[in-house]
């Protein structure tokens, strides 16, 4: 069985829906719809494409320490409570 990486696939997904557009003066913006604030812009697609990526990284982040519901993306739901297992002493 491989090692799942949910913040990292999440991210992935995301960035998938990602929309851009060249604006009139030859840069870029791109957003990820249902993300709601999740917008970059940059000089070239691929600054712009960097720029969203850490916006969106951030915004997660953020989302997560203070509460927010965050949108499942890709069947991928943030917003579940944690599940512990129990420690036992060695």
């Amino acid at each position: 069985m491989g090692v799942r990486f949910v913040l990292t696939e999440y991210v992935e997904k995301a960035m998938a829906q990602a929309i851009y557009e060249e604006l009139e003066d030859g840069t870029f913006v791109g957003r990820i719809p249902g993300c709601k604030g999740v917008i970059a812009f940059g000089s070239t697609l691929e600054e712009c494409k960097e720029e969203l990526r850490s916006t969106l990284e951030d915004w997660i982040l953020v989302g997560l320490r203070l509460g927010h519901h965050l949108p499942v993306i890709a069947g991928i739901d943030l917003n579940k409570e944690p599940t512990y297992e129990p420690v036992v002493a060695v």
